[in-house]
């Protein structure tokens, strides 16, 4: 198998409904992470490093933000002459209320399209992973589809896990929805998904024509049909399907060995470029143990925060445990812990905010408090 014979899918939107704090105004896939980073970067890179050279990303609404951001797929190396990125949103009143439907309305798109396979992923999955190895999985094994999984314990707030049984060459012996599992480790599969095309639109099409638009029921009832494996992403992955979730993958980013797992320079994250001159800090700043991104000013403490481009702390503010997205004002005297704050806020002098590590305070965009 060739990686430029692999069509990349990807859908923005997934998990959007446990999320709609960050979800109101922007795609799940289009979330500033880490400072200077969104959700769909990690993705898009992946793929890109890995050789594929044609991707569509499915977004149901809400999707400026992920226009903007994605533009043509320069960032990405996905604008050249044999390389393409194509925004897939709904049209002539066509529904994306479920994968199977959302798939079928691609048909035409999918169908064009001259790749013989097909790489399904989710847009709230953060991981730096190699693809290639699982194309020469799926190759090795003559496979119709092959689960990307990982092996831990299911997130609390994640809805309707799919989780799957292997044999010792991978070989799927059985698909379990919702198990009960408790703090068990399992293999769960988060959604990234290699099928033959053929396999693919043909289920699709199998699973409209009987009224099952559950995709998951689907694909349980189909196990023995086809030659399905399960290959397993052993790195770092962060699967953002909660306000908790979104904040604690960011403070994961102050752990060293997190970042050398997801930035590895072999295989780097790709992204939009602003161009901000480096971030200033005054003499009564401090900052310890937090990611800052350029154009910021800092005249205040800041700690154990992730704070984006061109935010501005003023004098004597106290900042702990906070992820401030980008253009955000501080006041000064501001006492902030466990605070997300999402874009163009301003916070005025002399505020003071707390949440806990369990339930973090969120403050919505352009809003002044």
């Amino acid at each position: 198998m060739r990686s430029n014979d692999v069509l990349g899918l990807v859908f923005a939107d997934t998990m959007s409904d446990k999320i709609p704090e960050l979800s109101a105004s922007r795609t799940v896939a289009s979330i500033p992470i880490g400072g200077k980073y969104r959700l769909i970067d990690f993705v898009l890179s992946n793929m890109s490093n890995s050789g594929i050279n044609n991707v569509g990303i499915i977004a149901k609404s809400n999707f400026l933000s992920l226009t903007d951001h994605v533009g043509s797929g320069s960032a990405y190396d996905l604008s050249k002459r044999r390389s393409n990125l194509t925004l897939l949103t709904p049209y002539d009143g066509k529904n994306f209320s479920n994968e199977i439907e959302t798939v079928y309305n691609m048909h035409g798109y999918i169908d064009h399209c001259r790749e013989e396979y097909v790489l399904l992923s989710p847009g709230n999955v953060v991981s730096n992973f190699d693809y290639n190895a699982l194309f020469d999985f799926h190759s090795k094994h003559d496979a119709d589809v092959t689960f990307v999984y990982r092996r831990g314990v299911v997130p609390k707030e994640y809805v309707r896990p799919l989780t799957v049984e292997t044999d010792a060459d991978g070989k799927v012996t059985q698909v379990r929805i919702t198990p009960e599992i408790g703090d068990q480790e399992v293999n769960q599969v988060y959604g990234s998904m290699l099928i033959k095309k053929s396999v693919l639109m043909e289920e699709v099409r199998n699973a409209l024509s009987l009224n099952q638009l559950d995709a998951k029921r689907h694909i349980q009832s189909v196990l023995d049909k086809y030659k399905v494996y399960a290959f397993e992403n052993t790195g770092y992955t962060a699967v953002i399907s909660s306000i908790n979730s979104y904040f604690e993958f960011n403070m994961d980013l102050m752990k060293k060995e997190v970042r050398d797992s997801l930035f590895n320079p072999k295989r780097p994250i790709y992204t939009k470029v602003r161009d901000d001159a480096p971030s200033r800090y005054g003499l009564d700043s401090r900052v310890k143990n937090s990611i800052i991104a350029q154009g910021c000013v800092i005249d205040g403490e800041v700690e154990n925060c992730v704070i984006s481009k061109g935010v501005y702390v003023g004098k004597g503010a106290k900042l702990s445990n906070c992820i401030i997205m980008q253009d955000t004002k501080i006041g000064n005297d501001t006492k902030l812990n466990y605070v997300i704050i999402d874009k163009d806020v301003t916070v005025k002098d002399e505020r003071s905010l707390m949440g806990f590590d369990s339930y973090p305070i969120y403050i919505a965009k352009k809003s002044v408090v």
